[in-house]
């Protein structure tokens, strides 16, 4: 993109902050790729002349996408795009799905991929006898190439024929489909908690760092429970989106 061509503009009249609305328009233009990885901007003093802002401003605009792990600003490069941030709605979609329709370029490798009995908590959930044969898989997602969720899924062996190799060029949710099983309700717990060493090794983060948790059990249209996930995601990388409406 020609950066002296930025779509940029700003309301003077408007409530909103000045610094906010540049950050809000870059974010937007960075989010959509527009803005690609890699993306030098202009610096900071000639697109406050341009825009007409105060260079405090526009340094402040600049630094709040900085923090949210957007920008970063390099020495003798100046400031470019990192990346953008995953945003999903919390929707019955899978991941993969969102990555694909976003454009963002998903990739799994499988870690592990076995059958075993299931447990007397999981057969509960799955409505099976216990010791009923399930799979149980460990996949790691990756966005444009960068380790983005650590999933781990339990699906009921007489479902349908699973192998790690499926898993790794198609996401789960579109194998059940092709399988004629049609996901209509899922039960969704959304937490946090810290990087253990293997996890944070894994997605390319420090140990402690904060992970989005999803524990998540999907039904299809017959009331069968057909998986149930646990998964975690970079929250440097990625956050649930929800639309509240009131009464």
């Amino acid at each position: 993109m020609d950066r002296t061509a930025l779509p940029i503009q700003v309301d003077r009249n408007s409530p909103v902050p000045l610094y906010f609305q540049v950050a809000q328009h870059l974010e937007h233009l960075i989010e959509s790729g527009e803005l690609a990885t890699g993306t030098r901007l202009e610096n900071e003093i000639d697109l406050a002349d341009r825009l007409g802002l105060s260079r405090p401003t526009m340094r402040k605009a600049i630094e709040y996408l900085v923090d949210r792990g957007l920008l970063v600003r390099k020495r003798g490069v100046g400031t470019q795009v990192v990346h953008a941030k995953v945003k999903r709605q919390v929707e019955l979609t899978s991941l993969y799905d969102d990555l694909a329709k976003t454009h963002r370029d998903p990739s799994t490798r499988v870690i592990s991929f076995r059958t075993e009995p299931a447990a007397d908590a999981l057969a509960i959930e799955f409505g099976i006898p216990e010791g009923t044969e399930v799979y149980v898989f460990e996949r790691l997602r990756y966005a444009d190439g960068e380790p983005l969720a650590l999933m781990r899924n339990h699906v009921p062996v007489d479902l349908l024929r699973l192998t790690a190799e499926d898993l790794e060029v198609q996401g789960l949710y579109n194998l059940l489909r092709a399988n004629g099983i049609n996901l209509r309700i899922a039960k969704q717990s959304i937490g946090a908690r810290a990087a253990t060493a293997a996890e944070a090794r894994a997605l390319g983060e420090t140990k402690g760092a904060p992970l989005l948790t999803m524990a998540r059990a999907a039904y299809d249209d017959q009331g069968r429970a057909v998986e149930h996930g646990n998964h975690l995601y970079r929250a440097s990388r990625y956050s649930f989106d929800l639309t509240l409406t009131g009464w």
